[in-house]
């Protein structure tokens, strides 16, 4: 018995009557995580875990009818007991338990196995069924440490002094994860877009240790950010905001940079692969330690990872998404 199945509205579960990161307004929605993409304006009242309260109050507005539950903490949802656990994605981000009789599904949302030091740690969890994300489904995406890949960006930055240093990067999750895993290497201040400083203000709030940051538009005029670094989310890149850097070096950082021809697609003349979704491995590791008999697969490469598990004799089906991962989310 399937407790969740893929309607037009989204992910349901119908022993306990509510949906997950539902695409359409529902009446009960079990939110994993803050991004646009799985958390929608519209539906009566939200569910999801207290660390990701704030993200959802700035995305959704405070007027939402929002419940939380630390990490967990088990509640009731029609006949079943539901709970949320770290998924190691961003802050707040969430694997859905459910549990009906003897039956237990899991709904990973997004997630990454990857050490991250803005967000808590993916948890393993048992389960007879696991529904996966497959957004990096390729053995070709395989990802350094976030500590190999901030020296790259410290290393990138530091080589030329006299241009401003713009990284473009997702404003929720990859900016702050960055000002994070840049720690190691300076204790240098770091010029933010509009956009990212929102979000980082409330990674800071959480508790979340970062390197000091301003807003661009709050420097004097004719400041000029040599051998500052910038960061920007990807709408700005080649917008009117970027005519205050004089000849600036541009790089993006996403899981995407894996594939230097999306860069080049991109028009970035730097590539950092650093993403917050689990890699080809980190995949494969996770299905195997849940223990689970029956995966689900949704949004991304889930043909090619679909038939590597069949190969391997384990039952896989697949549920269509009506979101697709962002790549500037990536």
């Amino acid at each position: 018995m399937d407790l969740v199945r893929a309607t037009a509205e989204g992910l349901y579960c119908a022993q306990g009557d509510f949906f997950v990161d539902p695409w359409r307004p529902v009446k009960t929605a079990v939110i994993t995580h803050a991004h646009s993409d799985h958390a929608h304006w519209g539906n009566q009242i939200y569910y999801t875990s207290a660390k990701n309260v704030a993200l959802m109050h700035k995305r959704l507005g405070k007027e939402i009818t929002l419940k939380s539950f630390n990490y967990g903490e088990k509640f009731r949802l029609g006949q079943t007991w539901v709970s949320f656990h770290p998924a190691g994605h961003i802050l707040g981000s969430a694997q859905v338990r459910i549990e009906y009789k003897n039956n237990v599904c899991v709904v990973s949302g997004d997630f990454k196995r990857t050490p991250d030091p803005s967000c808590d740690p993916f948890e393993v969890i048992p389960c007879q069924t696991f529904v996966s994300e497959a957004t990096f489904a390729l053995p070709v995406y395989k990802w350094d440490s976030g500590e190999v890949t901030a020296k790259k960006i410290f290393d990138w930055w530091q080589a030329d002094t006299e241009r401003p240093s713009l990284l473009f990067c997702y404003a929720l999750g990859k900016a702050q994860r960055v000002l994070a895993e840049l720690m190691r290497f300076t204790d240098r201040k770091i010029y933010l877009h509009g956009a990212v400083e929102e979000m980082t203000e409330i990674y800071r709030d959480s508790g979340i240790k970062m390197l000091p940051t301003e807003l661009v538009t709050a420097q004097p005029k004719g400041y000029d950010f040599k051998g500052d670094l910038v960061l920007a989310p990807p709408s700005a890149h080649r917008s009117l905001w970027m005519k205050r850097f004089k000849d600036p070096q541009t790089a993006f950082a996403s899981g995407w940079m894996q594939v230097r021809g999306t860069r080049r697609r991109k028009g970035y003349e730097t590539g950092f692969a650093l993403s917050d979704h689990a890699d080809w491995n980190e995949l494969l590791q996770t299905i195997r330690e849940t223990g689970a008999k029956k995966i689900f697969l949704t949004h991304g490469r889930t043909d090619v990872l679909a038939r590597y598990l069949e190969e391997q004799n384990i039952t896989v089906g697949l549920f269509e998404t009506e979101y697709e991962a962002q790549e500037e989310a990536s």
